[in-house]
């Protein structure tokens, strides 16, 4: 074997060191409601380290029940985190490992939302704006009313963490509040977004300047109250960088064991469910090559829709395909 000056081998050793993967644990002391890139990062980071972080709830009450967020903030988030090597036109890819409550009560507004009823029903609600507590039995992952009423007081529903915000920076020039969302990401409010779900985000800067929070246990479809059961959380992530695609992304994406996920925001539900259709058909002829005719066949038969969010800005869609139902479809080899 050659010698090898010892000063090369300590520069190899050291290269090695800062491109493996590690744990970085990150505690919050400021929270943003803005999707803007000029908010500095709070940290920057590698592809592949894991963060552990947490996120106070949709109020700015952290797991103590303490408010952490200045003012009336909506959806007060962690971040943003800068990722090291993104660049507009890149795809930032963020796993969530792992997610869990960090405390044993949620919050929930008794009322209706505009959007979900005739006004001669959300009239009746309108001023109702204080939030009713639940109690989270974090063992059974059961949820009941604190205070139940007569009809209620056997009623619970299933809880199971996960964040209703998770997006980048908006475009140069724009500062998006965290209760809406757009092709960076943002409010999406889907109860997929949960450990062992990955985001796609598209990058719009530098960076990217991901931000994260808004804690839920629990939601329904459309998140009709104006809140779901809020809660406070803690959850760990990584990123993957995807570098220069051959095809940018137009909208986020959402993956898991069980599915591939497609989002579509706009103004109305008719636009969204097209968006979201739309991203699907790019997905499938990404990953599978297939052709339009052979698109429809696949998507006629499989394709299953939620209506995520209907009290935001923009009202959302997701599209949806069981990975079971591609399994006999060869990939595209990219």
């Amino acid at each position: 074997m050659k010698f090898i000056p010892f000063l090369f081998l300590s520069f190899i050793c050291l290269v090695g060191q800062a491109q493996s993967p590690k744990r970085v644990n990150f505690t919050p002391s400021n929270y943003y409601s803005f999707f803007a890139a000029e908010t500095k990062p709070v940290l920057n980071i590698l592809p592949g380290d894991t963060i552990y972080t947490s996120s106070v709830d949709c109020d700015g009450f952290d797991k103590n029940g303490i408010k952490r967020s200045i003012g009336k903030a909506e959806n007060p988030l962690t971040g943003p985190f800068y990722v090291e090597g993104a660049e507009e036109g890149d795809i930032i890819k963020v796993t969530f490992t792992d997610m869990k409550f960090s405390r044993n009560t949620a919050l929930c507004l008794p009322y209706f939302h505009e959007r979900s009823m005739p006004s001669s029903i959300t009239d009746l609600v309108k001023n109702n704006l204080e939030p009713i507590v639940w109690d989270l039995d974090l063992k059974k992952n059961k949820a009941k009313l604190q205070a139940p009423t007569e009809h209620l007081k056997n009623f619970e529903v299933a809880i199971s963490p996960f964040l209703g915000c998770v997006g980048l920076a908006a475009p140069k020039g724009q500062e998006v509040g965290t209760g809406d969302a757009g092709p960076f990401g943002g409010n999406m409010d889907f109860n997929r977004i949960a450990k062992n779900a990955s985001v796609y985000l598209p990058v719009y800067n530098k960076g990217g300047l991901l931000y994260l929070g808004d804690g839920h246990a629990a939601q329904g479809d459309g998140e009709i109250n104006w809140m779901a059961l809020e809660t406070s959380l803690d959850y760990a992530f990584t990123v993957k960088l995807i570098k220069s695609p051959a095809q940018k992304l137009a909208y986020p994406r959402v993956e898991d064991a069980t599915y591939i996920m497609t989002v579509g925001l706009d103004a109305t539900l008719d636009n969204a469910l097209k968006t979201a259709s739309k991203g699907m058909l790019a997905w499938l002829q990404e990953d599978y090559n297939l052709t339009i005719e052979e698109a429809t066949q696949v998507m006629g038969s499989s394709l299953e829709y939620k209506i995520t969010e209907i009290v935001d800005p923009q009202v959302e869609i997701v599209a949806m395909i069981k990975k079971t139902a591609l399994k006999n479809i060869s990939k595209h080899k990219k």
